[in-house]
């Protein structure tokens, strides 16, 4: 199977694998049925995971034209895959962080983080407002 033969969300996993492949292992999580828009305005694009894409990867994985050997577990809606070194699955994976997460929960996770973040930077910017105020 070839590059070109895969679907856009299969792509937008499996560049990630790539994307640092000389850095040890490299663990992409992600989500069947995620969806999320990132970047904005002109630069903004979708990523979107369906079943269909989840399919392409797994054949991918099976009969890809290239050096590089997978690995893929699915639990449910969520799957593992990764870019194994010297062909095997290390006895440590747990070791590994994982490089990339296209899931609901992630996407969450990260929003809440910024919306928390930006909270503290306003109210920082506030108290040193109200400290320079002249008495």
């Amino acid at each position: 199977m070839d590059w070109n033969d895969l679907t856009e969300g299969a792509k937008a996993v499996l560049e990630q694998t790539r994307n640092m492949k000389n850095d040890q292992i490299q663990i992409v999580e992600f989500e069947v049925g995620f969806s999320h828009e990132y970047g904005e305005g002109s630069g903004a694009y979708t990523v979107s995971i369906q079943e269909e894409d989840y399919e392409n990867l797994k054949k991918f994985v099976r009969e890809n034209e290239y050096e590089e050997k997978y690995h893929m577990a699915r639990n449910k809606n969520l799957v593992k895959i990764i870019l194994l070194e010297n062909d095997k699955i290390p006895d440590n994976l747990s070791e590994f962080p994982v490089f990339r997460q296209y899931k609901e929960e992630f996407v969450k996770k990260q929003e809440e983080l910024a919306e928390k973040e930006a909270l503290e930077a306003e109210e920082a910017e506030r108290a040193k407002e109200e400290a320079e105020k002249p008495e």
